[in-house]
């Protein structure tokens, strides 16, 4: 499916965004001029100017339009209907009927889920989509469906190669982080991972991670610099170090008593358009995530790259790869690890 083109820049998903606030405060793009036989709810924890937000809104208006009408989708960015474990809740229990959530903190409910963010497990997005789109994905998905009220559309959408920032020093090898009190979202997986290297991880939702940062209740945290930027989190950091250490995306996840109401032809035009929209998305956080180095530096955030054999010897030998082989079972672990090679 189409990849976009142009040069795509956080000034470019910004130009609309203050037009685009006003409506996204009730949660609806106004998608459908009359009452729709259908009514679904969206929400996610991103800001309105992210990649998956334009992408959404222009994929619920395909979908109104090819469904003539029937379906109308109102999106809920920003964290409007709570934070990343209020909408996990909403969306299980039916109240919500789509949710974009972290494979990480989907952990905390289908633990198989995590297996894709292991710690510098891929080396470069060839390795990442032939992995989710392929064995590995389709396992964690019948994982998800088997284990929950849930169930994941098939192409994850991206989110990124995570990043450290922080206020307090580069970090340049794994001996930098040690003591380091770093925000990380609520899921096992990262908490194990950076106690693996002596920081000291904090688990805290999204929607409270700007203010923590500037009231200095941890010195930094890690995500992918998408997200650094549109959420403006260089404001309140020093340093960005370029580690990598983990992928990390969204599953697109459904209620899946929401969505078997629908009736066939209309899961048909939802499921279609929910997977190019996501494959579309993945191409705009590439190239965004490829230009906020340069803008971010002008905006006084001090770039440096990494020792990253140094990460993973230091969670070699803390057993942090044994540990979550054991956890995970031999059968995910090989198939992880035929799209990465061998990781201990």
């Amino acid at each position: 499916m189409g990849q976009p083109t142009g040069k795509i820049t956080r000034r470019h998903f910004l130009k609309t965004a203050s037009v685009a606030s006003a409506a996204a405060a009730t949660g609806l793009y106004g998608t459908s001029a009359h009452a729709a036989e259908f009514t679904l709810k969206y929400a996610n924890n991103l800001p309105v100017s992210h990649p998956m937000n334009t992408r959404a809104k222009e994929m619920a208006a395909k979908i109104s339009a090819e469904s003539k009408g029937r379906i109308e989708l109102q999106l809920y960015p920003n964290n409007q209907l709570g934070t990343d474990t209020d909408m996990l809740s909403q969306v299980r229990a039916g109240a919500i009927d789509f949710f974009t959530l972290s494979p990480l903190i989907l952990g905390t409910l289908v633990p198989a889920a995590q297996i894709s963010g292991i710690g510098f497990a891929f080396k470069d997005y060839s390795q990442v989509w032939a992995a989710m789109d392929g064995e590995l994905g389709a396992h964690v998905r019948k994982q998800i469906e088997g284990k929950s009220t849930l169930f994941a559309f098939e192409k994850i959408w991206d989110n990124g190669y995570r990043q450290i920032t922080n206020s307090t020093r580069p970090i340049k090898t794994a001996d930098d982080l040690k003591s380091m009190k770093l925000r990380v979202p609520p899921s096992p997986l990262w908490t194990s991972m950076f106690r693996a290297v002596e920081a000291a991880p904090t688990s805290i939702n999204f929607a409270e991670v700007y203010s923590a940062l500037q009231t200095r209740i941890v010195e930094g945290q890690e995500n992918p610099l998408a997200i650094i930027s549109t959420a403006k989190l260089y404001e309140v950091q020093k340093f960005c170090s370029i580690t990598n250490h983990m992928w990390d995306g969204f599953w697109f996840l459904g209620n899946k008593k929401s969505f078997e109401r629908l009736p066939k032809d209309l899961q048909d035009i939802m499921t279609r358009n929910i997977n190019e929209a996501g494959l579309n998305q993945r191409g705009d956080v590439k190239k965004l995530n490829d230009s906020l180095v340069g803008e971010m530096k002008g905006k006084g955030l001090t770039f440096n790259d990494t020792d990253n054999e140094s990460f993973r010897a230091k969670l070699r030998s803390a057993g942090f790869y044994a540990e979550w082989h054991k956890k995970f079972g031999d059968e995910p672990w090989a198939l992880l690890e035929k799209y990465t090679g061998k990781l201990a």
